[in-house]
């Protein structure tokens, strides 16, 4: 007698159900984790190699089954579907199937959908079935294949309507010139007919083109990192800020402004949004939408109020966001479910400054909205604490994924690594009192006398205020000497709360980055770890700050 569907699916996931979490590798596969968070290699070097000199495979986007397979696209040759058969944590079965290159990747109802670089397809999902034994089906074809920002991304709604981005092949449509001196925009209307946006598809129509799709948002330069929160019941997107600001007007730019501006933006999608590009960028230093140079802009002149929406969070400038997935598990702390992570593939252009944003950010949504900042969930991709170009990056994240269990899946595009990562609530690893200078050293290794509070630290506030505590001149203060941090417990920790502006004087030194308020995001034991520990790293003393405290001050008028 043939076994229903239903229960045949339930058979195969109730091993996976009974699995525990896997050995973590102890060095977390090279990764900086929150406390608690740890991490296995779940599989390497994974990049095809069958290209022309010159050429290269990176790994892109990643998907999870049910049964925990993951799949994972190549951007120029497979896609690769990869097992845990032993449950170790790690893949012991890789296989190649189709081809076509591109970014996107998708596991929705019984198909796989992936995207090249001019469609979208599917193949038949058998639960179970490691590669598809069907042929695929085209969906979405003879989109706009432009040579550059060419990645089709896509998604699903909650009502199954596939959404799909085409992309700007352009810096800031300046013509001839465009990314070099003195280039001049023109009207974009008739080109972001095709480019820029989002159309909106049925998923079950096949070999739909452009014009079937309903034209849903414009004005973008390119979005790849897109996602339907369900926690928020909407879909939110990270657009690729433009480049080359400098090299456009020299005369109104500085090279510290081409390597900090503008920000990579985040909004909710919304039908008839309207991102503002090309006219347009948006300045994290002045909290403020601006005229493209292109279009007359000086580095001064603002965009029309009201025309073009602030984005969510203004992302540092050129940290290139890749895939974006919401947290839908239950593994993680509570604070994690409903929020946002972003795999962020690292910048290329911020010379002569060192390059940044090789990391897995998170976003916090608290009741179904973002709180308005992001902190760095995983770091130490780069290898190292300062590169000066993207090829000195050991790993580049490109995908990221939530597992049937609740695990993390980032993958890398450099070398085709893996990473599987999981709470497990241990804590990190402490040096001990009195240990031995380190090699070459002189000085002892100083004790961190607040573990918990340096880890909250690098994950949310090191991003601003660096890993050192030294912030960025002119936007974030340096911590080390800060009359804050060293002062009274208790204004700090009303700072941590309420943000420095619901505490502080209204003369006081001004940053271009404005810290949000954590009194939602943080429980009381938090908060007084992240003071201590700031206290710790500004040099200041006295009695340790407790919960109770914390909770005293919370309740407070």
């Amino acid at each position: 007698m043939r076994r229903p569907p239903l229960l045949l699916t339930l058979a195969l996931l109730a091993p996976l159900a009974r699995a525990a979490l896997p050995t973590p590798d102890p060095d977390d596969g090279g990764l900086t984790l929150p406390p608690g968070f740890r991490a296995v290699v779940f599989a390497d070097n994974l990049v095809v190699n069958r290209l022309a000199a010159g050429q290269r495979n990176d790994l892109r986007f990643l998907a999870v089954a049910a049964n925990g397979d993951v799949y994972a696209k190549t951007k120029r040759g497979p896609l690769l579907a990869l097992r845990d058969t032993d449950g170790d944590g790690r893949a012991d079965l890789v296989r190649e199937f189709g081809g076509g290159g591109g970014t996107g990747l998708m596991l929705h109802g019984n198909w796989l959908y992936h995207s090249t670089d001019r469609e979208v397809l599917r193949y038949r999902y058998t639960p179970g079935e490691l590669v598809p034994s069907g042929e695929p089906e085209a969906i979405v074809v003879d989109l706009p294949n432009q040579r550059s920002h060419e990645s089709k991304t896509f998604f699903f709604d909650d009502a199954g309507a596939l959404f799909v981005e085409t992309g700007s092949p352009s810096n800031s449509y300046g013509g001839a010139n465009d990314r070099r001196r003195g280039a001049r925009g023109s009207d974009a209307t008739d080109f972001l007919r095709l480019h820029g946006g989002f159309w909106r598809f049925d998923p079950d129509r096949p070999n739909q083109r452009q014009s079937d799709g309903r034209h849903y948002s414009t004005g973008h330069r390119h979005v790849v990192a897109a996602a339907w929160n369900p926690a928020a019941r909407a879909a939110f997107i990270v657009m690729h800020g433009r480049d080359n600001l400098h090299d456009v007007a020299p005369e109104h730019y500085s090279e510290a402004d081409n390597a900090e501006l503008p920000a990579e933006e985040f909004h909710q999608l919304r039908e008839g949004l309207d991102l503002g590009w090309p006219y347009t960028y948006y300045d994290p230093v002045r909290r403020a939408r601006m005229v493209a140079p292109e279009f007359g802009g000086d580095g001064r002149r603002r965009a029309e109020p009201g025309r073009y929406p602030d984005p969510l969070v203004a992302f540092p400038a050129h940290w290139a966001p890749l895939q974006m997935a919401a947290y839908t598990g239950t593994q993680f702390p509570a604070r994690y479910r409903g929020g946002l992570f972003v795999a962020f593939h690292g910048s290329w252009n911020r010379a002569p400054l060192p390059q940044r944003g090789y990391n897995v950010c998170f976003i916090p949504f608290v009741a179904g909205r973002p709180t308005g900042g992001y902190e760095v969930f995983a770091d130490g991709f780069a290898g190292r604490a300062s590169i000066a170009s993207p090829r000195e990056a050991r790993y580049r994240p490109g995908g990221v994924a939530v597992g049937p269990d609740g695990s993390l899946y980032v993958g890398d595009t450099r070398s085709g690594r893996i990473w599987r990562i999981f709470y497990t609530g241990e804590a990190a690893a402490v040096p001990a009192a009195g240990t031995a200078a380190p090699a070459g050293g002189t000085e002892p290794v100083r004790p961190i006398r607040h573990p918990e509070g340096r880890g909250l630290y690098t994950q949310v506030c090191a991003s601003c205020h660096m890993p050192d505590g030294g912030g960025v001149p002119g936007l974030q203060p340096s911590l080390l000497d800060s009359p804050v941090a060293r002062g009274e417990a208790d204004t700090l920790v009303r700072v941590i709360l309420h943000g420095p502006a619901a505490v502080l004087p209204a003369d006081r030194p001004r940053f271009a980055n404005v810290m949000p308020p954590y009194s939602a995001l943080f429980e009381d034991a938090q908060v007084a770890a992240l003071a201590n520990y700031l206290r710790e790293l500004a040099g200041g003393d006295g009695a340790a700050v407790t919960p109770e405290r914390v909770a005293a001050l919370r309740a407070a008028p």
